[in-house]
Parts: structure tokens; sequence; C-alpha cells
């Protein structure tokens, strides 16, 4: 990224989501000129949350079932923790496994074991911390975004504890954790009252 904004002649602003939410904050603290305004949208950061020890514990569910059944039975647990609302209790725990059939998906095994968010290699985004120090002494404008109707599932609670770290409240930004998006996935966000929200925040 850096490159690339090197490449470009920036500083930038940016939009960034996810997993690229924590690569975005990671970007600020390590290249603070590059950016001038970051709108870090639900960056999925376990070790902020107070229950941290039990999100990776719920992490482990989807990361065993993908190892244990393949892409659909690690997805549909993916989609179980993802959509838990609040802390992961003893409640959460004695759910039945996710069903693949619950959310369109087949539960058969191609045998594959390289996806990119059920294997470990999500791992690197998870356990990432943000290195509080530096982004408060950069110069670049963090702003840490929620989507509204996330509520208080996983990453709408790792946003707002990733906020009060840096002294900040979440903004909140229409629709959910993938707003921006329309329908292409299945899963339609608010493409047009996103960007009129992320164009507000930006000015």
């Amino acid at each position: 990224m850096h490159a690339v904004i090197e490449a470009v002649g920036g500083p930038v602003d940016m939009f960034a989501s996810s997993g690229g939410a924590v690569t975005a904050l990671e970007l600020v603290a390590t290249h603070p000129d590059d950016v001038v305004t970051l709108v870090a949208h639900e960056p999925p950061i376990i070790g902020v949350l107070p229950d941290a020890e039990a999100a990776r514990r719920a992490q482990n569910g989807f990361i065993d079932a993908y190892f244990a059944k393949g892409t659909g039975a690690g997805m549909a647990q993916f989609m179980v923790m993802t959509s838990w609302q609040g802390e992961f209790t003893d409640e959460y725990f004695a759910l039945p496994p996710g069903d693949p059939a619950q959310f369109g998906m087949s539960a058969d095994d191609d045998g594959s074991r390289d996806n990119p968010l059920l294997s470990r290699d999500s791992l690197a985004i998870t356990d990432y911390h943000p290195k509080m120090e530096a982004l408060t002494a950069a110069p670049t404008r963090v702003v840490i975004a929620v989507g509204e109707e996330t509520g208080n599932a996983f990453t709408a609670r790792t946003a707002q504890h990733t906020a009060k770290l840096l002294g900040q409240e979440a903004v909140v930004f229409p629709s959910h954790h993938g707003g921006f998006m329309g329908g292409e996935f299945g899963y339609a966000g608010k493409p047009e009252e996103f960007g009129v929200k992320l164009r507000e925040v930006l000015g």
C-alpha cells in the first residue's frame, strides 16, 4: 500500500473495511505521512475485546469446522460467529454447529484447505493489535466506523473498542459489515447511502 501511495503521489484519503481496515491502521502507524484521513470500517481485532479469549475460541470453531468438513461447514460456522450479538458466552458455545444449507451453501467438501478467510492465514489480521502510540502521534485523522445494522455483533464490538482505545466513539455508517456493496454477493448493503456518509465524513 505504501508503494502504491508513493507511486500515485500521495498522501491520500483512504476508506478501508474489515481486514483492509486492520492493514490500513498498520499503514498509518508505520507510514504516517501517507494518509490524510483514514476511515477504518469494522476492523476485526480480537485483542481489543473484553471477551478476547472467548472470541478466539469462537474463531477456532469455524477454523476447526473448515479443516474437518470443508468450505461449506467452515463458512456456516463463520456466519454463526459473526452474526452472534454480544459477548461469546456459554450460550453461544452451546449452539449446534452451523448448517451450510441454512445459509444457502453446499456441504460438499472439495478437499481444498487454502481459503484465506477460513484457514489460519486470517490470524494475521485478527491477532493484530493496533499501535496506539503511533496512531495517536500520526498526523493522520483516523475515524473508526461501524455499520448501524451490525448491532452488537463481533465486528461492531471490535470497532467500538478500537475507537475507545483511540479516545473516540465509532462513527455510525448505513447498513452492515458489507454496507458499501451492492447485491452481487448476496448480502446487499446500501452503497448509495454509504457513499453519502463517507463523503460527509471525509469532508
